[in-house]
C-alpha cells in the first residue's frame, strides 16, 4: 500500500482509497464489478434487440396489411398488428425494468 498526497488537503492518503478520510475529496471513481458489468450490458443487449424486434415486426406486418386482397382482411391485419405491437411494449417495459433494476443494483458504491 503507498501513500499518496490528497490534491485538496495534502494529508497523505492510501492510493486505494476513493476517498480523502480528512477532506472528503473523491480521489478515484469505484469502478463496477464482474457481474455489474454483465447486468449492464444486458440492459443494453435487451434494449437493442427490442428495437430490432419492433422495427423488423412494424415492416413485416406493414407488407402484410399491404398484401391483403379485401377490406376485412386489411382490418383483420392490423388489429392484429396492433396488439403485437402492443405486446411487444409490454414484453419491452417488463425486461427493462427487470434488467435495469439488476443495472441499477450491482453499480458502484462510492
Amino acid at each position: 500500500m503507498a501513500l499518496i498526497k490528497c490534491p485538496e488537503c495534502g494529508k497523505e492518503v492510501s492510493n486505494s482509497a476513493l476517498k480523502c478520510p480528512n477532506c472528503g475529496k473523491q480521489l478515484r471513481k469505484a469502478k463496477r464489478g464482474f457481474f455489474g458489468k454483465i447486468f449492464l450490458w444486458l440492459f443494453y443487449g435487451f434494449n437493442i434487440f427490442m428495437l430490432w424486434w419492433m422495427i423488423g415486426g412494424i415492416s413485416v406486418s406493414s407488407d402484410t396489411i399491404a398484401a391483403t386482397a379485401s377490406d376485412a382482411e386489411r382490418a383483420g391485419a392490423t388489429i392484429g398488428a396492433g396488439l403485437g405491437l402492443f405486446m411487444l411494449v409490454i414484453i419491452w417495459v417488463v425486461g427493462d425494468i427487470i434488467t435495469g433494476l439488476l443495472a441499477l443494483v450491482s453499480r458502484p458504491k462510492n
